[in-house]
């Protein structure tokens, strides 16, 4: 079939003048091929149409695709079991042909951007082999747009815990970041919305403000929107994982780093440069980071058990024995856990990653051997009661004896009866209550209250009263 260009010159030469036969010797064709161009006077090409085996079951092929719910292996069972003589091949092309099932695909689009404008971050799940076994990971990446500059981390899982630590440690390994964050609408960041109406978490929009820069997320199915970060998914499912075997998380994260530092390094063909070397004009451009990178961290608050450990994510770490059974504070960061007891931390181990019920002890939170349980500190409410009147040492002893458990309670409420009321009502109605043995401290209060009453709340005598009685 002649193309459009052939058509037009036939038409040419034949305005011209020219006959058949010389048209036909001059372009190489047949005569009957001009005579055809010249009669439709058109150099647009006609459509071909062919025939199709399936035009005859046009209907049927509707039917089936409905009902089939869109399967075209299960159409062409059917349509066999109808008696249709018609291939697997052509009844896709047919549905192609004629839009049955079938959409166009869309040119995919392309962004521009300026250096330090935006970076990507996503993840996606692999199955790298660590510790001889293969393991679900979610692998964590971040990619500058201008540069194409690239990092990833390897997780087993992903909270907003390992997402704040994971950006932190791609903004150092960049020396800085972009001033917009774009996401996939993932969970992790995102608190209600998509696309241009996301709203972030909280907790999210505070890790933003810190580095000043902002979560962004595209519209749900435009994944071209985020291509910068999506491509390299591939790559390192097919070129860091391929063949490669990790003792644990932390040795797999040390190679990702490795890794990276060598991709950015080479050259790229299509971007005609290596990305460090586009690094370079991006860099001035980039936010700095902040003068100082506060540690990110989980916060619980766990009471030490009998056995002087706390437990946190099924597993186990001890602190000092003298501190059971106090609340303590357990600071959850990337490779630690720290136990605060207040401001004062009295206890740091590196973090169990991937374990369950695993104690992890340090010797010298055990007592010694042999040694036994030491005799406990008085309360701090005892030692305050001594401090301010030592004559109370036997109440305070026999008090002791009476109250339940330490008798940190009654200890507590003498003290407050010492700190409320005078001291000399107060020294005497302790001795008297010593004397009959009442350490109930309810009537102690109104025996000081008694006492009281009679030193300091006498009333005055109203004379003028006292002589209008005697009249």
């Amino acid at each position: 079939m002649l193309d459009q260009k052939l058509r037009a010159a036939i038409l040419a030469l034949h305005e011209k003048g020219r006959s058949n036969r010389a048209i036909a010797r001059a372009l190489k064709v047949s005569r009957e091929t001009v005579k055809e161009v010249i009669a439709s006077g058109s150099m647009e090409v006609p459509l071909l149409v062919r025939p199709q085996l399936a035009d005859a079951w046009r209907e049927e092929i509707l039917a089936q695709h409905d009902a089939c719910g869109g399967n075209l292996v299960r159409v062409h069972e059917e349509l066999a079991k109808k008696g249709a003589q018609l291939s697997y091949p052509a009844l896709t092309a047919f549905c192609r042909h004629n839009g049955i099932g079938y959409e166009a695909p869309k040119p995919s689009g392309r962004y521009d951007f300026a250096p330090g404008e935006e970076m990507q971050h996503d993840t996606s799940p692999h199955w790298p082999k660590i510790g001889g076994v293969k393991r679900r990971a979610q692998t964590a990446s971040l990619v500058l747009c201008f540069s194409r500059m690239l990092f990833f981390q390897l997780y087993p899982c992903f909270t907003r815990f390992e997402c704040k630590v994971f950006l932190t440690e791609a903004f150092e390994y960049f020396g800085g970041l972009a001033g917009r964050c774009m996401i996939d609408n993932t969970h992790v960041v995102v608190l209600k919305g998509s696309g241009s109406t996301m709203v972030p978490v909280p907790e999210m929009v505070a890790f933003g403000e810190r580095y000043s820069f902002q979560f962004k997320a595209h519209e749900i199915g435009d994944a071209n929107r985020s291509a910068r970060v999506e491509g390299p998914f591939n790559f390192i499912e097919n070129n860091f994982l391929a063949g490669r075997e990790f003792r644990d998380w932390r040795h797999a994260n040390q190679e990702a780093r490795t890794w990276c530092d060598e991709k950015n390094a080479a050259f790229s063909r299509s971007l005609h440069s290596s990305r460090r070397e586009l690094f370079a004009a991006e860099k001035p451009h980039l936010k700095p980071l902040p003068i100082w990178v506060p540690e990110v961290y989980v916060l619980h608050h766990r009471i030490v058990d009998a056995e002087g450990y706390v437990n946190m994510r099924a597993n186990r770490y001890s602190v000092p024995y003298v501190l059971i059974g106090r609340q303590l504070e357990v600071r959850e960061t990337k490779e630690r856990v720290e136990v605060f007891d207040g401001a004062r931390m009295v206890a740091a181990h590196e973090r169990v990653i991937d374990g369950r019920d695993v104690r992890v002890t340090a010797p010298q939170h055990r007592p010694p051997r042999g040694q036994g349980r030491p005799k406990e500190a008085p309360p701090p409410e005892e030692e305050s009661l001594l401090r301010a009147e030592p004559s109370l040492a036997a109440y305070v002893a026999a008090l002791k004896k009476r109250a339940s458990g330490r008798g940190t309670l009654a200890l507590r409420r003498l003290l407050k009866l010492l700190r409320d009321y005078p001291r000399t009502p107060f020294l005497a109605a302790v001795r008297q209550a010593e004397q009959y043995g009442l350490y109930d401290l309810d009537r102690l209060e109104r025996m000081v209250l008694k006492e009281i009453a009679h030193e300091y709340f006498v009333l005055p005598v109203d004379h003028d009263d006292q002589e209008g009685g005697d009249e």
